[in-house]
């Protein structure tokens, strides 16, 4: 979802756009010109609850010789209990699912948005619980939208201004004009710039970033994540997986190793 935002959009009645990108699945965003106070969201590819659940099963069983950074480093595992600060991806890391459905909610279909907060990953609740005992401060760090993250932040315990996400703007009349440019994730890179603003702001000393893709492996930049913990659970992305510190397909091994 980085990079959605470069141009500038303009406020759309009747339009189609579709995207693509590795935290989304293509979809096509439709406002009707019958319905213009809220968008209507058709998707293409969406997966069941049970569907997400067996890829998990199938990915934590599957063999892992060819990985060489399953099992951490005594310097990664005092990285890791001694962090003051933890960023967690959202798509496919936190939840199961990708989170367009929560955009639902716009339409009404609130039992879509229910479904969609129930799909946390095994373990995550239990994991984001003992880093609050431990005094970590826990942050989401996403390329969705706030929309569809709130409620999950809120399941979790996670404060609002802990969350780094899009934003969907709307007009006056209820249309959609576009994304809030002001926020970080809004922009190409934009998690690497989240989790350095993150420790410029609280000066942490040791800050850790879990996720599954690409854009979360960049967020080890200079002055950013000293250590990048990739979530394999869901989706497993080999490029990714490899350049990690330390590569996991079950949280309750982080659980564990915090000890």
């Amino acid at each position: 979802m980085e990079g959605l935002v470069h141009s500038r959009i303009n406020p759309i009645h009747a339009t189609r756009k579709q995207y693509h990108s590795r935290l989304v699945p293509a979809f096509s965003l439709f406002l009707s010109k019958n319905f213009t106070k809220t968008p209507v969201l058709f998707m293409k590819g969406h997966r069941s609850f049970n569907s997400v659940v067996a890829s998990v099963q199938h990915l934590d069983a599957s063999g892992l010789g060819h990985f060489d950074n399953t099992l951490p480093s005594k310097v990664i595992l005092q990285i890791w209990r001694s962090a003051d600060a933890v960023c967690f991806d959202v798509d496919s890391t936190v939840c199961l699912d990708e989170g367009i459905d929560e955009l639902a909610e716009f339409c009404g279909a609130g039992k879509a948005v229910a479904d969609w907060t129930a799909r946390i990953s095994p373990g995550i609740n239990e994991l984001v619980k003992k880093l609050k005992a431990k005094n970590t401060n826990v942050y989401l760090i996403s390329g969705g939208f706030r929309q569809m993250i709130n409620p999950v932040a809120s399941i979790l315990g996670i404060p609002p201004e802990n969350i780094f996400a899009n934003q969907l703007l709307f007009g006056s009349s209820g249309e959609f004009v576009g994304f809030d440019v002001n926020e970080p994730t809004s922009r190409s890179g934009g998690k690497a710039t989240a989790v350095q603003k993150i420790r410029k702001v609280h000066g942490y000393k040791a800050l850790v970033m879990i996720g599954d893709g690409a854009t979360d492996l960049e967020a080890r930049k200079p002055g950013g994540a000293d250590l990048f913990i990739c979530y394999g659970g869901v989706q497993l992305r080999e490029a990714v997986a490899v350049k990690a510190d330390w590569l996991v397909f079950n949280f309750a091994d982080l659980i564990n190793s915090l000890e």
